[in-house]
C-alpha cells in the first residue's frame, strides 16, 4: 500500500516531521487525529493523587461503530466538558494516549504505520486495533456513580500491533 504523507513540506518531509504543533494548518491538524476516539472516553481523577483512570464509558456523541462524533462542529455547545484539542492543550494534557498522533508530535516522534497518514487508509487504525470500536458503553446508559464499574486499562496501552510494520 503506498503512504500517504499528506501536504508536503519543501524538503518532501511530510508536515508532522518538519512542523510543530502551532505551525500545523487547520486541515493539518484535523488530519492529524488518527480517528482512535480513545479521547472520547470518559477518565476519572482521584482528587487526593491526581491519578488518572480511564473508563469503556464513551461521550454520547461518539458512534462506537465509525469512532466518529456524531455533532464534531457543535460538540462543545452539546458537551460543554468536551475538551477541544489545541496546541496549548497537547502541551498541557497528561493523559492523552500514548498512541494520539498530537502526544507523539509534541514528544518528536513519528506516526505508526496505522496512522491514516501514513497507511493511506482511514480503516487501519481499527484494523491495528487502536480505536474503541465495539469496546464503549454509551454514557446515557451508565449513572456517573456507576463509572468506577467501568474502569479499564487498554486506553492508556500501545498494543503490541504498533510496533509491526
Amino acid at each position: 500500500m503506498k503512504s500517504m504523507t499528506g501536504p508536503a513540506c519543501a524538503n518532501d518531509e511530510p508536515f508532522w516531521r518538519v512542523k510543530s504543533l502551532e505551525e500545523m494548518s487547520a486541515a493539518e491538524w484535523e488530519s492529524l487525529c488518527d480517528g482512535c476516539a480513545r479521547c472520547c472516553l470518559n477518565k476519572l481523577e482521584d482528587w487526593d493523587t491526581g491519578e488518572i483512570v480511564w473508563t469503556d464509558v464513551a461521550c454520547a456523541l461518539l458512534d462506537d461503530a465509525t469512532c466518529r462524533c456524531r455533532d464534531y462542529p457543535n460538540r462543545t455547545a452539546t458537551v460543554p466538558d468536551c475538551i477541544q484539542l489545541t496546541a496549548v492543550e497537547v502541551r498541557s494534557l497528561t493523559w492523552l494516549p500514548l498512541t494520539c498522533a498530537y502526544r507523539l508530535v509534541r514528544e518528536g516522534r513519528d506516526l505508526y504505520w496505522w496512522h491514516p497518514l501514513v497507511s493511506g487508509d482511514r480503516d487501519s487504525v481499527h484494523a491495528a486495533g487502536i480505536s474503541v470500536r465495539g469496546r464503549t458503553v454509551p454514557e446515557t446508559e451508565v449513572e456517573i456513580e456507576d463509572y468506577e464499574d467501568h474502569v479499564v486499562t487498554w486506553p492508556e496501552e500501545a498494543p503490541e500491533s504498533c510496533t509491526l510494520p
